[in-house]
């Protein structure tokens, strides 16, 4: 892209993720620059409670993102996104936020068998407890991928 991650700043992070104003530029700030700073994880945590509504896309794209591109981080750091979603994702019924939500909880759920159960768990109790249009469409959305037989037979396939 055009910054370097081992140089950008959290406040250089903070003033770009204030001026998104579409998902194609968050999606492509976070998964090409964002998650390859050390400042990642807790941006994504702390971006998801933000009331702006491309701030929380970018928090939620973020673990999407991480979730693909992080292939050292240990689940617990993954667990801790799925106790976020399970808490402030199924709250927010715009499009941009509820698909990224979406997004983070599928991903994170492919990472790895372990994962894809707990994910699975919390889409469940979403559909469940979450009275809200958004966390339905979250949760049995996400259900239906990370319960394919495509999924699911791919996570049992021995690594490489």
């Amino acid at each position: 892209m055009v910054d370097d991650p081992t140089l950008l700043t959290e406040v250089q992070m903070e003033s770009w993720v204030g001026d998104f104003d579409s998902w194609d530029l968050c999606d492509q700030c976070c998964g090409n620059l964002f998650d390859k700073t050390k400042f990642a994880f807790d941006k994504a945590k702390t971006w998801s409670l933000r009331k702006e509504e491309f701030v929380r896309r970018a928090g939620f794209a973020l673990m999407a993102e991480l979730a693909v591109h992080d292939k050292t981080s240990p689940d617990p750091a993954f667990e801790e996104f799925l106790e976020v979603i399970e808490q402030r994702g199924g709250d927010d019924d715009r499009n941009f936020v509820k698909k990224a939500v979406n997004w983070a909880l599928r991903q994170i759920g492919k990472r790895n068998s372990t994962l894809n159960a707990k994910a699975i768990y919390i889409a469940s109790v979403m559909l469940e407890k979450k009275d809200s249009p958004a966390a339905k469409w979250i949760a049995s959305d996400a259900l239906r991928e990370l319960k394919s037989d495509a999924v699911q037979k791919k996570l049992k396939a021995p690594k490489s």
